[in-house]
């Protein structure tokens, strides 16, 4: 449904809800005090540092950093966006998620008619599957492939009639509706007389859903001899196959946390593995594997297996896979190529050898990224000669300056020096001065803390967050990236706002908030902006002001700063002492700033410019500033 969420509704189902009832539901808690434990879900250990406090609704894990409100945890762990998180949550209650226009609404495009209508197209092909006479031979080459009913109702599968309009016929013939059939590729329009006629004829038809569970297109296996023999839906406004795999969401449903996800290239590799009892494969859409899809899958799993035929075509779309993975090869993450018997592919091996013998190919013959990279790049070559690894050390550079920066590129560097007789050092020297491609926001980014000048310690002093293993889990999404990388200090207005996240009523006897800015810092720009909301929305939540800035760099910060020991308290002395403290430096940075001002008007303007009543009139407003400094630190000082 389209329309911005209304910011009650959100606050309103927060109130609701307890944190506790929700991660219990997902992960087992364990009592342990005022608080609640339990082993992460997002890393792997034996010993429990997962902490939920029911009292601040709040969780934070001391092994690897993830923190945040209910609705952060429902991100994390079912791997869903903001509004998604929102409809499960209102689902669990039985309530309705509404919508509101807002004034730019008029100008975004509304596709509810869309998904509505491929629902309910869905629902069409399912019947004609079960009650249409003419779905034998559907029925038929669905048992021959080993598909029970059971799954095929899991899949959605169906069956689209032969004829011309069979699907017109079901909608109406409405001209409106018409139209929207149209859209969305279930129809065809001839572009000479303007007829229209069913797009799917005769055909298996298998439902393409997104990440949220919504038939978004359709793939149809044509039942006779007709070309071609797979056919799509066209890209349309909710549909991108660049963007889309068909069985991640029936995937992430079947397993709640995947650490692998296997690649396949066809529908009915995907239904006949998890017929098999692999759940965790998916498939591209009639096209290559594209860097779109590899963020896709390394956000939901730390390893892509990718298992094509054993002929050129699938050699080809494995090397396209590798290209569109080198840049998103991040420590922890692995890509895995496997090339089955000529002839052969994923539904007819899982077939003929079962799943367990397919389950232990997987793991003994498929290759690591880098050996396929390295035994592509060195077909032809005679590695023992010397231009033959020249040319190898050439052929890798390009690929090699892609992986982004850790242990990984090092490894693969070494692997290369091994390979050619050179010294890492020389790769490392002569790879690309540039840094590997900027991905994605939390590959790159570190967590801004402001200026270290004036510094406290974070939490108690026994609070010392051990460091994030390699094994834990590393797929976070950006919030959870910076998290887990929580700085030793944080300066004053950082500090101030850790209080204020702690007790949101310390907001309420602050006066002359505007003395607390600070040029070029952020923090104090981001303290004056969480008192002012705190000002007008007294008693507001730490957890309702951080979901009102969800998806803004307002949001990011405060959920950086709101990793803290879970058995700490707000100070209200410490948090005026703190925004005394600031004022002070305000008014230091103020005056230098106005100082350097006037030395810069008065340097730059020639004397003939600048008359005596002019000089005089500067000098006047520098002594008045510097009087404004001095009455404020005398007045702090008598405190």
């Amino acid at each position: 449904m389209a329309g911005r969420i209304p910011q009650h509704f959100i606050d309103d189902l927060l109130t609701r809800v307890d944190i506790i009832d929700i991660i219990d539901s997902r992960v087992k808690l364990k009592k342990t005090g005022r608080n609640y434990s339990a082993c992460c879900p997002f890393h792997k250990e034996k010993t429990p540092s997962f902490s939920v406090s029911p009292e601040k609704q709040f969780y934070y894990c001391f092994g690897c950093g993830a923190s945040g409100n209910v609705l952060g945890f429902i991100m994390e762990f079912d791997h869903l966006d903001f509004p998604a998180a929102i409809d499960d949550l209102a689902g669990q209650l039985g309530l309705e998620v509404p919508r509101e226009q807002d004034c730019n609404q008029s100008e975004r495009p509304n596709y509810t008619n869309l998904y509505n209508i491929m629902e309910q197209a869905a629902e069409f092909f399912q019947q004609q599957l079960r009650h249409s006479e003419r779905s034998s031979q559907a029925i038929q080459y669905l048992k021959h492939r080993g598909l029970t009913g059971e799954l095929a109702h899991q899949f959605g599968i169906g069956y689209a009639p032969s004829g011309w309009n069979n699907l017109q016929n079901y909608f109406g013939n409405n001209r409106e509706k018409e139209q929207d059939l149209v859209q969305s590729g279930l129809l065809v329009e001839n572009e000479n007389n303007k007829r229209t006629y069913d797009r799917f004829r005769d055909r298996v038809m298998f439902p393409i859903r997104d990440r949220r569970g919504r038939v978004i297109a359709f793939g149809g296996r044509v039942l006779g001899d007709d070309k071609p023999k797979y056919l799509n839906s066209p890209e349309t406004p909710i549909f991108q196959k660049s963007k889309e795999l068909y069985g991640l969401y029936e995937a992430k449903k079947a397993t709640r946390s995947l650490t692998q996800i296997i690649v396949v290239e066809g529908y009915m590799d995907v239904v006949a593995l998890t017929q098999q009892g692999l759940t965790n494969s998916v498939a591209t859409l009639g096209t290559a594997t594209t860097k779109d899809h590899t963020q896709i899958l390394f956000k939901t799993c730390h390893e892509i297996l990718f298992c094509f035929d054993g002929d050129d075509a699938g050699r080809r779309a494995a090397w396209r896979a590798l290209e569109s993975t080198l840049a998103y090869m991040e420590d922890g993450r692995q890509a895995r190529f496997l090339f089955l018997p000529q002839g052969e592919d994923p539904d007819s091996m899982v077939r003929k050898e079962g799943s367990d013998a397919f389950k232990a190919r997987l793991q003994s013959d498929a290759l690591s990224l880098d050996a396929f990279l390295f035994k592509e790049l060195g077909n032809n070559l005679d590695l023992n000669a010397m231009d033959g690894r020249a040319r190898l050390a050439k052929l890798a550079r390009p690929h090699i300056d892609l992986l982004p920066k850790g242990v990984f590129k090092q490894l693969v560097l070494q692997k290369l020096s091994s390979l050619t007789g050179l010294e890492a050092e020389y790769f490392t020297k002569h790879l690309s001065v540039e840094d590997a491609p900027k991905v994605t926001e939390s590959t790159s980014r570190s967590v801004n803390m402001g200026s270290q000048h004036d510094t406290y310690e974070v939490g108690s002093p026994h609070f010392t967050p051990r460091p994030f293993s390699q094994n834990s889990r590393p797929t976070p999404s950006p919030l959870m990236e910076a998290r887990r990388k929580p700085a030793s200090k944080i300066n004053s207005a950082g500090y101030a706002i850790r209080q204020l996240l702690l007790n949101t009523r310390l907001a309420d006897n602050v006066d002359n908030i505007k003395d607390l800015r600070q040029h070029n810092s952020q923090d104090n720009l981001l303290l004056v902006k969480v008192l002012e909301i705190l000002q007008r929305t007294p008693g507001l939540s730490p957890i309702t002001l951080i979901a009102q800035e969800h998806d803004t760099k307002t949001g990011q910060r405060l959920q950086e700063l709101a990793i803290f020991d879970l058995g700490m308290t707000a100070n209200e002395k410490e948090f005026h002492d703190t925004l005394d403290h600031i004022r002070i430096q305000a008014q230091k940075n103020d005056q230098k700033h106005i100082e350097e001002t006037l030395k810069k008007e008065l340097s730059v303007t020639s004397i003939s410019q600048v008359n005596a009543q002019q000089r005089r009139e500067l000098q006047h407003f520098f002594d008045q500033k510097r009087q404004q400094f001095r009455v404020v630190r005398d007045d702090i000082k008598k405190k």
